[in-house]
């Protein structure tokens, strides 16, 4: 390896994280977010002439993302079910400076509000209010004036603000609060799990065709109880274990089966000291970057054994 590729090497590693953020907001998806930033090296690694590799990258990069989205929305079209965003353990980029805004919009909430936006609202939106870029740079990236970048600004704030969930700030109170909620659900407590959802609460869950899922949102901490109890009880039975973990920056949990394959991952909104949005990541094409994910086939045959062995029984 040259020189110069060695070099262009290592400016690549440390702007991955960078690139793999915007991508991943952009997109809400792990996969799609880890191929955009991929297809970049070999542009990167043949270009001759790059003044500044984080602005030839950042464009390389936010402009594959606009149109792989492209091409995505309309697949999210005829996505059968509900679609909710790739589950995110870890946000590889961090910057102390913009720990707020990278935290804030990370959350699956704000990746459903920015679902809403047209790519070009979207990428400008998230390259000015998450990572800081000046218009003029947006307006390179863009191929787009500044005026206009300004406006694709102030269309997407306007948005984003209308259905902005204020998460609460108190990072431990949130995830004692999740603590409690998985205990409830462990130990089959309707009522504990009531008492922690807020009266318009609503449960979603992403199945994507390959496992039943919902076809709309439940609404109510009554039903929302129902529901989890129901479809985790029997998980329990068949020897399943829960992990408390951080999803998206926002508190959540990942369900394993016996073996340690991934069933689903949970992710709790907690706002005002209490759980206003329960989401359930089903769809094992979406799970497959935190593990081997369990046979949802397989899954479906045990499942229906347990319930025809418990109504003989």
């Amino acid at each position: 390896m040259s020189e110069k590729q060695e070099q262009r090497a290592a400016e690549f590693s440390e702007l991955r994280p960078l690139l793999f953020s915007i991508a991943y907001r952009i997109l809400g998806s792990v996969g799609e977010a880890e191929d955009v930033v991929q297809d970049a090296w070999p542009i990167f690694q043949a270009e001759d002439d790059v003044r500044s590799a984080k602005a030839f990258l950042s464009t390389v990069v936010t402009r594959n993302a606009i149109n792989t989205l492209n091409s995505a929305r309309i697949r999210r079209e005829t996505y059968v079910g509900q679609w909710l965003p790739e589950p995110l353990l870890e946000d590889p980029y961090q910057d102390p400076q913009r720990s707020a805004e990278l935290a804030d919009s990370i959350s699956m909430a704000a990746l459903l509000l920015l679902e809403r936006l047209s790519p070009l609202e979207r990428a400008a939106y998230v390259l000015r209010e998450v990572f800081g870029y000046s218009y003029g740079e947006i307006a390179q990236l863009l191929k787009r004036g500044e005026s206009a970048c300004r406006q694709l600004v102030a269309r997407a704030r306007q948005h984003m603000a209308a259905g902005r969930i204020r998460f609460d700030a108190d990072l431990q109170h949130r995830d004692e609060l999740a603590e409690r909620f998985f205990d409830a659900v462990r130990a089959g407590d309707v009522d504990g799990l009531r008492q922690l959802l807020t009266a318009d609460a609503q449960f979603t869950a992403d199945g994507g065709g390959r496992v039943p899922n919902l076809k709309r949102a439940v609404i109510g901490p009554d039903p929302i109880a129902r529901l989890v109890l129901s479809a985790y009880r029997d998980l329990w039975e068949l020897g399943a274990r829960l992990e408390v973990r951080s999803i998206n920056r926002q508190p959540g949990g990942i369900l394993r089966d016996r073996d340690g394959r991934v069933i689903t991952v949970i992710v709790l909104d907690v706002a005002d000291g209490q759980i206003q949005a329960v989401r359930a990541i089903n769809n094992p094409d979406k799970l497959e970057h935190l593990g081997e994910a369990a046979p949802a086939e397989a899954l479906g045959q045990e499942l229906r054994r347990l319930r025809r062995e418990r109504r003989e029984g």
